[in-house]
């Protein structure tokens, strides 16, 4: 069983800037792909960035290459999302998610969730 705790998410204004932090406990870190997804009010959930093992790969959703980048250290078992010239569009709970395997969490299926933290961004 992993455990993920989201923190960073508040409001701010257009352009601004956010860092979001999910600390993993429960099993080794580095054995888990991991993903950011974020839902809005009335919207599915959607796939916003991923990043392998180690860190070498990462992925981004187009709405938000850019402007977002993710990175991991695996050494506090935590990975983070920063989120840069942020707009109105981005308002959002936003989850963390983690998979032993690429696939579930490119895909939107990995197996652990995070509650989620929201970010609001004032226009």
């Amino acid at each position: 069983q992993v455990q993920l705790v989201e923190s960073g998410g508040g409001l701010v204004q257009s352009g601004g800037s956010l860092r979001l932090s999910c600390a993993a406990s429960g099993r080794t870190f580095s054995n888990y792909y991991m993903g950011w997804f974020r839902q809005a009010p009335g919207k599915e959930r959607e796939f916003v960035s991923a990043i392998s093992w180690s860190g070498a790969n990462t992925y981004y959703a187009d709405s938000v290459k850019g402007r977002f980048t993710i990175s991991r250290d695996n050494a506090k078992s935590t990975v983070y999302l920063q989120m840069n010239s942020l707009k109105a569009e981005d308002t959002a709970v936003y989850y963390c998610a983690a998979d032993m395997a690429r696939s579930p969490v490119i895909s939107g299926t990995p197996r652990y969730w995070g509650q989620g933290t929201q970010v609001t961004v004032s226009s």
